[in-house]
Formats: C-alpha cells, sequence, structure tokens
C-alpha cells in the first residue's frame, strides 16, 4: 500500500507541508489551469483571492485521505482543485453577505469590483467546480460534493436567521458550523478514500473525521476573532459581534456574565456597535469567566474524536500527516 512520501519524522505541520508539496503543487497546477472563462474580469477575480494567501487546507485533507486508502494515482489532484473553487466561492459570498473589507490582510473582491461581481464570480466557480467534477464519471463524488454544497447554504441561512440574536443556542451554533466548514472538509475526505475505492467503513471513518475536524477548526477560528493578534489574522478583532454573530465564546459568556453586562452585549449585537471600551470589557469578562478556555477545551475534544477516527487505519507517515493536520486546525493563529 503506497503510504504517499516516506518521512523518518512526522512532527510539525511545516514537515507535512514540506512532505506533500509535490502534490499540493499538482493541485495548484490544476487551479490555475480549470481558470478559463472566456470573460477576462472572471479569471481576474478569481485568481485575487485563489493567490491570496490561503492554506489549501481542504486539498490537502483529500490528498492525505487518499494516500491513506492505498491511492497510488494523480486524479485527486483535480479533485483538490475543485474543493478549493468551492470553497473560495463560499469566501466571496461570505465577504458580501458579512460587508467585509479585508481578507488575509487584503481587500476583498468586493471592496474592489463590487458586490455584484464577487456574487457572479463565485456563481462562477460554484459551476466550474460542478461541471469539472462529472468528468470523474462517479456517482458517489457527485453525491458527496453536492451534499456539501447544500449544506453549506443552509448554514449560511441559519446563521443570517440567527444574526444579531444573542439567544442562539448553542446546539444550533454548532449546526451552523457543522454544515458551514464542516461540510466541505468532511466531503473532501471522504471523496478522497471514494477515489481510493476503500472500504464504505473507512470513507464513513474519513467522513466523521473530517466532520470533527471542521467543527474544531471553526470554533478555534472563532475564538481567534477575539484572542487573535489582528494584524497577522488579517481583519479587525471582534468583527464577530461587530456584524452581530454570536460564536462560542460569547454564547458560553452570555450564560455566565452579570445582568447588567448581558443587557450592554446583547444591545451591542443588536445594534451593530461596538466601542475600543465595551470591546475591551468583553475580553476582559471571557478571561474573568473562562470563556475562550471552554471554546478551545470543546474544540480540543472534538479534534480528539476526530483522531480516534484514524484508529481503523495502519499506522504510517499518512496517518500522522492527518494527526499533526489535526492539531493544526486548532494551534494556528491566523
Amino acid at each position: 500500500m503506497t503510504q504517499g512520501p516516506v518521512l523518518s519524522t512526522v512532527n510539525t505541520m511545516a514537515d507535512v507541508w514540506d512532505a506533500y508539496r509535490h502534490e499540493l503543487d499538482g493541485v495548484e497546477d490544476r487551479v490555475n489551469k480549470n481558470l478559463d472563462s472566456s470573460v477576462a474580469l472572471v479569471n481576474t477575480v478569481a485568481a485575487q483571492i485563489l493567490s491570496g494567501g490561503g492554506k489549501r487546507v481542504r486539498p490537502l485533507l483529500l490528498v492525505l485521505s487518499a494516500r491513506l486508502c492505498g491511492y497510488t494515482a494523480t486524479e485527486h489532484q483535480q479533485l483538490g482543485s475543485l474543493v478549493e473553487f468551492i470553497h473560495t466561492a463560499t469566501l466571496l459570498h461570505d465577504d458580501v453577505v458579512d460587508e467585509a473589507d479585508l481578507r488575509r490582510g487584503k481587500r476583498t473582491a468586493r471592496k474592489v469590483w463590487g458586490n455584484q461581481i464577487s456574487i457572479l464570480v463565485g456563481d462562477y466557480l460554484y459551476t466550474q467546480a460542478m461541471c469539472r467534477v462529472i468528468e470523474f464519471r462517479s456517482q458517489e463524488i457527485n453525491e458527496v460534493l453536492a451534499e456539501a454544497c447544500k449544506k453549506m447554504a443552509e448554514g449560511e441561512v441559519l446563521q443570517l436567521y440567527y444574526n444579531g440574536n444573542p439567544g442562539l443556542p448553542e446546539s444550533d451554533y454548532i449546526k451552523i458550523v457543522e454544515h458551514k466548514t464542516a461540510g466541505l472538509i468532511a466531503a473532501a475526505c471522504r471523496m478522497g478514500a471514494i477515489l481510493a475505492e476503500a472500504s464504505d467503513a473507512q470513507q464513513e471513518a474519513l467522513f466523521r473525521f473530517g466532520q470533527y475536524l471542521g467543527i474544531a477548526f471553526q470554533v478555534a477560528d472563532d475564538t481567534l476573532d477575539y484572542t487573535a493578534n489582528g494584524a497577522a489574522l488579517g481583519k479587525t478583532i471582534g468583527q464577530d459581534l461587530r456584524q452581530g454573530k454570536a460564536t462560542l465564546p460569547l454564547l458560553h459568556l452570555l450564560q455566565q456574565c452579570s445582568e447588567e453586562d448581558r443587557r450592554m452585549i446583547k444591545d451591542r449585537m443588536e445594534t451593530r456597535t461596538l466601542s475600543a471600551e465595551d470591546l475591551e470589557r468583553i475580553l476582559f469578562l471571557m478571561n474573568e469567566y473562562g470563556s475562550i478556555t471552554y471554546a478551545m477545551d470543546r474544540a480540543n475534544t472534538y479534534i480528539a474524536a476526530a483522531k480516534r477516527e484514524l484508529d481503523l487505519f495502519e499506522e504510517g507517515p499518512v496517518r500522522r500527516a492527518l494527526t499533526v493536520t489535526a492539531d493544526y486546525m486548532i494551534t494556528r493563529d491566523r
């Protein structure tokens, strides 16, 4: 069984990136080749966000899942590029919905070209991915990717429904995260296994691995919104609260703080106003009541669950790379 690059040690995410750099370069080459619209502006806008510094985590997980199940060909690189197209489409749409000005420290496409262009180029990337995935002639892959796209749309609508509402139940927060973020990550892992003609049990295990990983990733990302260095993160700290989004650290705080502070936080969410003093107060309260610790403990619980799904597979460099990647999802600082 091919286990990908043979490494004496895989201890850090840098080791993983180095080991699979050639595979990811193949994904990158397919990304560029698939940007073939006859309308130059479509290619320009798409290339701007595709080259914006993203880590290609989803294609990496697809590559690793395929290799873990013994896949030896290279078609997973094309499939990885299509997953990245869909992820990029969601970023273009999310920035419009969120009225975001910055992404990874750079002006968003909507700020450069406007909302209409951003939405339509996002639609193009979705459509291009679906057109290309048909070339695999795999009903299983078609169904997995279509289901992921449906879930992402449902998650976005559910998040909008609760926008500005501090009464969001934690269970619905997890459902939003599971649909919006974890759905595509889980799909990427399952599609890698499908390409390798893995057993149903292996496909299910990798799907669950990706699902747990995606939830942990988003919980950690939401927590970074209150803890990270703004310049490193590439966006303004506290932006989720300014946009009326109640994420896990804030939901925990609302359950723990005084009624006076709870009224202040609810008012800021509903009015979409947040002064520097308000943010400073909220950050103090989060530390006071352990809200950051609570959220990261939840993220770590999901990572532990994800790692247990790998017990079905034999030890080797690919399994080790997936374990290291799982840890990276909640220890990154941007």
